[in-house]
């Protein structure tokens, strides 16, 4: 189980330390994917400056083709469309669903964002239907405020 709230001090310590939010974004990624069993993809999208498209920064897991998204595309690209996070119980019934492992069965995106600025997202996949929980989404979240905050600081 993901434990958020040290993930999110760890975070903030590399901050405090001068790290920016390619490095936390790095250590996010293989904290999440060896913090449980059921997380066998995980991957961070960054939105592109334009806001059509999401690229893939870094990821823990089988190799995928899809290092761009366009935005409205698949369970990543609905989440940016619709500004919400997505968390699909069974990614079969997902019409536009883009496949990257055959044996994936449900996903959970998370967007980075400060108020209506959408940075990015975090996306795990899971071999494992109904993998994902609202204590689960709730923890990342935590983990993407926390990216966020750099994100914003390091714009200004």
């Amino acid at each position: 189980m993901l434990n958020a709230t040290e993930l999110v001090k760890e975070l903030q310590e590399m901050r405090d330390s001068g790290y920016l939010s390619d490095g936390l974004l790095r250590t996010a990624v293989k904290r999440i994917a060896h913090a449980d069993p059921r997380f066998d993809w995980v991957g961070v999208y960054l939105l592109s400056e334009d806001g059509s498209e999401l690229w893939l920064h870094n990821y823990v897991g089988t190799p995928t083709e899809h290092s761009k998204i366009p935005v409205g595309t698949g369970v990543c690209g609905t989440a940016v469309e619709e500004k919400a996070n997505q968390n699909v119980p069974d990614v079969t019934q997902v019409e536009n669903y883009l496949a990257c492992d055959p044996n994936v069965r449900s996903e959970l995106v998370v967007l980075i964002r400060a108020g209506d600025e959408i940075f990015g997202q975090i996306d795990i996949d899971s071999e494992e239907e109904k993998a994902f929980t609202d204590d689960d989404e709730e923890a990342l979240q935590a983990v993407a405020d926390k990216i966020a905050e750099q994100i914003m600081a390091e714009r200004r």
